[in-house]
């Protein structure tokens, strides 16, 4: 498919949203609470402007679909934003976004058959393995007293990535259209956010920081939008792929501008990690 200059601008929009979502929220700072929910806040209402915009017909399916897809995120994303004040935004992402594809990857190849040719299983099981040796890679640390942090950073990484690949599927499992989804799914991930937070002792959810991480919120109600267009233009296998290069942005601001600290040779193998995600992830889009 022939991309024009417009069509790559808008591939790469939720690329930027959602890579300046993680910079965004670490900048602000506060508890997790207080940046998942000023996320929850502005997706609820760009959620309801979407709805009496497009007006769909909230069927049974819909909502339960998008329920599910709304409470994966949340669990997602309550854990990434965890595992971030344990090891760390630059190792955080990489990992995050390589067992996101992997799991993506799987479940369309095996649940909605969409690797049907021996080519297609080849290219995608070498993407596979290209991304899992970049996770590996980025999860590489010198320091041994990080030990601990990193055992119960990788756990809450695995959990939260199913939760976004329940996130990505459930839409897909229930045949729902990207712009029907917008509101019912916002609604369930404002419910599921205030009741997951509500069990954190002293959440402050409707802080000060919350009201701040709106601006959090608006990078994923950009991201969110823009990758609405840009799979109606570009198509899915192109719109989600590109949507992944957020790992670039996310990580190299890890370092560059929240000044993580890394030793040189972290830092070599986490941008070489990074790079073979990045390279799975292209080559598990070509496999669509």
């Amino acid at each position: 498919m022939d991309m024009s200059l417009v069509d790559i601008l808008i591939a790469l929009v939720p690329a930027f949203g959602l890579g300046f979502q993680v910079i965004s929220m670490q900048l602000i700072g506060g508890k997790y609470t207080n940046k998942v929910m000023g996320m929850a806040i502005v997706t609820l209402v760009v959620g309801i402007a979407v709805y009496f915009i497009k007006q769909p017909l909230l069927t049974p399916a819909l909502w339960i679909g998008s329920a599910l897809s709304g409470i994966g995120f949340c669990i997602g994303i309550i854990l990434q934003v965890k595992s971030f004040s344990l090891v760390g935004v630059t190792m955080t992402m990489p990992i995050s976004v390589g067992e996101q594809l992997v799991g993506t990857a799987l479940v369309g190849a095996i649940c909605f058959h969409e690797w049907t040719s021996v080519n297609q299983w080849l290219l995608g099981i070498g993407a596979l393995i290209l991304i899992v040796g970049g996770i590996a890679m980025t999860a590489y640390h010198e320091k041994s007293e990080q030990g601990s942090n990193v055992k119960k950073g990788m756990l809450y990484l695995l959990i939260s990535s199913l939760g976004f690949v329940a996130y990505a599927s459930f839409p897909t499992a229930f045949k729902l259209s990207g712009w029907d989804v917008v509101f019912p799914q916002a609604v369930a991930i404002f419910v599921a956010m205030v009741i997951l937070c509500a069990f954190e002792k002293n959440n402050q959810m409707f802080g000060i920081k919350t009201w701040q991480n709106m601006a959090t919120g608006a990078c994923f109600a950009i991201a969110n939008l823009g990758i609405i267009f840009s799979n109606q233009i570009n198509g899915v296998a192109v719109g989600y792929t590109i949507s992944q290069l957020n790992v670039i942005i996310s990580t190299l601001g890890g370092l560059w501008i929240l000044h993580e600290s890394k030793t040189p040779k972290e830092t070599k193998f986490t941008i070489a990690g990074v790079i073979l995600v990045v390279a799975g992830g292209i080559m598990i889009g070509i496999t669509k």
